[in-house]
């Protein structure tokens, strides 16, 4: 009798011994993959901060022995959210300035500044803010800079809109930037009025202000990730695309995250500068976890609220004007040129159909025809209707924000006339050139909200529920489109289909828990979503209180 309980024991033993070792087991769940098929499982297998095998809890149970154990609750499991576009550097140092957004008239404005400033230690600095919008405004004229100038003599100010293609500074900033009446540069405009500057600044001139403001230190600039990090996870992002930064900034970025002072992945687009396209000759490709540094942010046009994107034809409420590049024809082709000799990958700003067309025919002269370099379009926001072919032809990807069509369907019929605003925000018809389509927000110019993404490419209405038929509803994206958008097809514009945007064998644990079905919810309850976890690489990073 001992002998056979002897035998039983130790097969039982050698029976436990055979389980592979695994860190965390997720299960009790619907666990949307996202792979190919959209396939949906019940339980995942964690180790090393990637997924090991997906499944149902038994089978996964009887082939690992796991270190912990989490309980789904029977909620709902996505892959973590990828923002194909933003701007997470200057958001997170937009927490540290005046915040401008949902201001309903330049004299709230004038009181946000006024409120925020003497609340500062600091009477001497800069006063920097962002995201007023003269098109929510009672009177929808761009303001001027009297109030500033009586307000703040001593102390310079700059106010950009929530775009950042417009700003108004006062007289103390335009003295420091050495900015005079009469003043031109190509790209941008210098207002005034009677001989007299404004204070409005338009795309280029911006940045002769914006040059003069000091950079953050060195502990301000961490605090200001780590606080846009921390609002990034709640709304259940893990990987970022921050579309235009300097290589300093990436430096840091490097440094914060050896150091583990920061978690988020980013995908980070370089200036379109000479010192940048240096430093990535230099330093070439960079790519680690939680880093990926290989391609070129370039601005073709401006702003539509602004009325500086470049359109084939005139404004249809400003007779005669018809925007602007942001430079000459020649530089476009000239950075094409090296980006394609370089292997690395071009990604540009472009708002009207002029500007769309004369990046999409600069794109065609170097990619000719079909390729895997995915040369990305980033807003692709007016297309002309002879133009969309050229994104298929050329395997060029538009990468939209949907939130923008919901911002600017008030007024973006205005600037286009009935016929022409067909081609804006055309996510459907973008979507059909390539058969994918990368989403994103363009935050802080958007609100941060995953969410409000999802809405507005599926539902096309504001939170108000406006338009009751949504807006050019033939462009709504399916929710199956929206989510593979905001996950794997937002992977694999940044050439990151194979570590993450699905949970899958693998990849990287980067995923999230949420209190509804986004997939079945019913569409006014969309924005009432919330994220519960968050969990990057196996390591939870954010939950619910």
């Amino acid at each position: 009798m001992k002998k056979v309980l002897f035998i039983i024991t130790f097969y039982s033993l050698m029976g436990c011994s055979q389980k592979q070792k695994a860190d965390l087991l997720v299960y009790h769940a619907t666990i949307y993959t996202v792979d190919a098929e959209f396939s949906t499982a019940e339980a995942l297998a964690i180790k090393d901060g990637k997924i090991v095998a997906v499944g149902k809890t038994a089978d996964l149970e009887k082939v690992y022995d796991f270190r912990e154990k989490l309980d789904g609750e029977g909620k709902f499991i996505y892959p973590g959210f990828i923002d194909a576009h933003a701007h997470f550097v200057s958001y997170g140092l937009s927490l540290q300035r005046v915040d401008l957004t949902g201001t309903g008239s330049w004299d709230e404005v004038i009181e946000k500044v006024k409120t925020f400033t003497a609340g500062q230690s600091d009477k001497e600095g800069w006063i920097t803010g962002r995201g007023w919008d003269q098109n929510d405004w009672t009177e929808k004229q761009f303001p001027t800079n009297e109030k500033l100038n009586e307000l703040f003599p001593d102390r310079p100010v700059l106010l950009r809109r929530v775009d950042g293609h417009a700003a108004i500074a006062n007289q103390k900033a335009l003295d420091l930037a050495g900015i005079k009446a009469g003043d031109t540069l190509t790209g941008g405009e210098i207002e005034e009025q009677e001989g007299t500057l404004t204070g409005l600044l338009i795309d280029n001139a911006v940045g002769l202000v914006a040059a003069k403001i000091p950079d953050a230190t060195e502990e301000q600039f961490k605090q200001a990730l780590q606080a846009a990090e921390k609002n990034c996870f709640a709304v259940g992002l893990t990987t970022i695309d921050d579309c235009g930064l300097s290589f300093g900034s990436v430096d840091q970025i490097l440094s914060l995250q050896g150091k583990g002072a920061l978690k988020m992945r980013l995908y980070v687009m370089l200036s379109d500068d000479k010192q940048n396209y240096d430093y990535l000759e230099k330093k070439g490709m960079i790519k680690t976890d939680r880093l990926n540094v290989r391609s070129i942010k370039v601005y073709a046009d401006g702003a539509l609220g602004s009325r500086g994107a470049s359109l084939l034809e005139p404004y249809s409420d400003k007779p005669g004007w018809l925007g602007f590049l942001l430079s000459a024809q020649t530089h476009f082709d000239s950075v094409a040129g090296t980006i394609s000799k370089k292997g690395w990958q071009m990604c540009t700003h472009a708002i009207g159909d002029s500007g769309n067309r004369t990046m999409l025919n600069i794109y065609a002269k170097y990619l000719k025809g079909k390729n895997d370099l995915r040369w990305r379009i980033e807003h692709a926001q007016v297309v002309n209707e002879n133009d969309f072919g050229l994104f298929g032809a050329h395997s060029i990807i538009p990468s939209v924000q949907p939130t923008h069509a919901t911002s600017d369907m008030y007024w973006a019929g205005d600037r286009l006339g009935p016929v022409r605003v067909k081609g804006a925000y055309a996510y459907k018809q973008l979507l059909q050139q390539n058969g994918w389509i990368p989403l994103g927000t363009d935050f802080p110019v958007e609100d941060i909200s995953t969410f409000k993404t999802f809405y507005a490419a599926v539902v096309r209405k504001d939170a108000k529920g406006w338009p009751a038929d949504g807006y050019q509803a033939e462009n709504a994206l399916s929710r199956e489109e929206t989510l593979r958008g905001m996950t794997i097809w937002a992977a694999k514009a940044n050439f990151e289909e194979n570590e993450k945007g699905s949970l899958e064998k693998g990849k990287f644990a980067d995923f999230i828990i949420l209190d509804s079905d986004i997939m079945k919810e019913a569409p006014e309850k969309l924005l009432a979503v919330k994220v519960l976890k968050t969990f990057l690489g196996g390591e939870k990073v954010y939950e619910k209180k």
